[in-house]
């Protein structure tokens, strides 16, 4: 597992730097022809991991719920996130990295509620969702370095 945070740090610090370079506007832009903007790619990453490992594991997320309808699987975002939003999102890039990591090495996750995801991967424990949420996570990547292109 150690390589499969390692993977997934590495891809959240490359996350914070559109945080760090991008003003609000443009994060919240959504460029022609694109359902939705850097924001929301940030935000649904977020929710995405929360719950594939959390839920799935009948252990409850570490986000609120209207964090999770705001940006869960066919959402779609509103071009209107706040600052304080935003650093909140900044806040969650890290901070949910460290609780997982702690609640793995405590043995927190022992059952698992198999899923088949809306690309066809099959997960049946929650090692194979951190290491699917790595993927996931590299198609949202490339979406925003596709986005940033137009804004």
């Amino acid at each position: 597992m150690e390589t499969t945070f390692k993977i997934w740090e590495t891809s959240r610090n490359v996350y914070a730097k559109f945080l760090e370079t991008y003003t609000l506007e443009q994060l919240n832009t959504i460029p022609t022809g694109f359902s939705n903007n850097l924001v929301w790619n940030l935000g649904h990453i977020i929710v995405v991991q929360q719950a594939l490992v959390y839920r799935l594991s009948g252990l409850p997320m570490y986000i609120s719920d209207e964090l999770f309808e705001r940006y869960r699987n066919g959402s779609k975002p509103t071009g209107t996130t706040s600052q304080a939003e935003v650093d909140e999102l900044k806040t969650l890039l890290f901070s949910l990295i460290e609780k997982t990591k702690e609640d793995y090495a405590a043995g927190k996750f022992v059952s698992y509620n198999e899923y088949t995801t809306g690309t066809g991967f099959h997960l049946a424990s929650t090692k194979e969702a951190m290491e699917f949420n790595n993927y996931h996570e590299a198609m949202h990547l490339g979406f925003m370095m596709n986005i940033r292109k137009f804004i």
